[in-house]
């Protein structure tokens, strides 16, 4: 959620974006209605996705002093892959649809910052495309589909390439109800007369048809091709992408995934310890503690609520990450604190990429490194590694 007055906004836009949320604007601004809000929203109401926000502000943090915090470190390891950085990019459906190529351009910035970059099974560039263009391996996310021969060829397709992890998306058995796309005509039918409003809204944003819509290859979802070729976004996809989401999937299903994933599988939807615990008895070796960004199930629990319960129940048998909410190196910090091994991050490389490519991704990094540095300063920590529950201060009114 936006958390910058108007004035102080409009102000910072006038100089370089100095955080997520300058991004968020600069994105705002270019990107036509539909697909802002498209990143931008969440599901019904939208509580869960001010409760990501709201619970994270309410942390508070314990300041020291007179420590010796000359050298600070974030280097870190996530299923024995070296970080330099305790963040993922997140997978992002429809990436390539806010700037060209952008997922080639987030798995650059990605390696250039020593990070990893998650592949979704609904980019615009395929897997393919992103491994020609990046020598970092990434990882790449799939659903479970009901046409598990596809999947089958997918996990094929990501292995060839060099894929180390396998992101399972476990949350998603049916889409979640958003109001933002349902008046967009981003999901279901839209009516004649918001059909012209979205082509007027289109219409204003030049930059983005010439550089988007019409530059570079046509915008397919470039993982699904086999399944549909030459198929353009969103239309032509989005009967079959509905279709495809199983709401039979069960349990058993990750011992079908593991027996055809040679490298580490992350289960990513993760909000209950006693689900936790189930997968790794299933062989996940991480969980990812998520809600989907507010964009599932309305009124569930904040990512970093949920987080605590988890890393106590399966921290010590599988790495914990966590998404939903993350806008700062603050907020790392203190996922960090509550038991994540690192987070991932989906929203704000949408945004920068958005508003300024490659170069505003590679910019928003640097901004988490430098926040996360910062924050390790101010609270006598030199390794990112050591962080705890001890540098956090109970919240007033409430229990830690």
């Amino acid at each position: 959620m936006n958390r910058v007055s108007g004035n102080d906004r409009s102000h910072s836009l006038n100089l370089a974006p100095a955080s997520y949320e300058d991004y968020r604007e600069l994105a705002r601004k270019r990107l036509p209605r539909q697909l802002f809000d498209y990143i931008d929203g969440g599901s019904f109401n939208e509580v869960t996705l001010a409760a990501n926000r709201d619970d994270l502000d309410r942390l508070r943090l314990r300041q020291r002093v007179l420590r010796d915090v000359s050298e600070r470190s974030l280097f870190t390891t996530v299923m024995g892959e070296q970080l330099s950085l305790p963040l993922i990019l997140a997978p992002v459906g429809f990436g390539g649809m806010f700037a060209q190529r952008a997922e080639v351009q987030a798995a650059r910035s990605a390696e250039r910052a020593g990070i990893s970059f998650c592949e979704s099974t609904l980019s615009i560039c395929s897997i393919e495309e992103v491994a020609t263009a990046s020598k970092r391996p990434f990882w790449f996310q799939l659903y479970i589909m009901k046409d598990r021969a596809y999947a089958e060829d997918l996990m094929a397709r990501a292995q060839a390439v060099g894929c180390t992890t396998l992101v399972l998306t476990v949350d998603l058995p049916v889409v979640g109800h958003r109001y933002r796309d349902v008046r967009n005509g981003v999901s279901g039918r839209i009516s004649g007369i918001n059909r012209l409003r979205r082509g007027l809204d289109i219409a204003r944003h030049p930059k983005w048809v010439r550089e988007v819509a019409l530059g570079g290859r046509p915008l397919t979802f470039g993982n699904l091709e086999r399944a549909l070729p030459n198929a353009r976004v969103p239309g032509d996809f989005q009967g079959w992408v509905a279709s495809q989401f199983d709401p039979s999937v069960t349990w058993d299903d990750v011992a079908w995934l593991r027996a055809h994933w040679r490298g580490k599988i992350a289960l990513k939807g993760i909000l209950d310890p006693e689900d936790a615990r189930e997968a790794v008895a299933r062989g996940a070796d991480a969980v990812i503690v998520s809600n989907h960004g507010g964009r599932q199930l309305d009124a569930v629990p904040s990512t970093i609520s949920a987080l605590p319960a988890i890393a106590n129940a399966v921290g010590d048998q599988c790495d914990i990450l966590m998404d939903g909410g993350i806008r700062s190196g603050l907020d790392v910090v203190k996922a960090l604190a509550l038991g994540a091994r690192a987070c991932l991050i989906g929203r704000p490389w949408a945004f920068a990429v958005a508003a300024r490519g490659e170069n505003g991704v590679d910019h928003l990094l640097r901004i988490y490194r430098e926040e996360m540095l910062v924050t390790l300063g101010l609270t006598g920590v030199t390794n990112i590694n050591q962080l705890d529950a001890s540098i956090l201060v109970s919240v007033p009114g409430e229990e830690q």
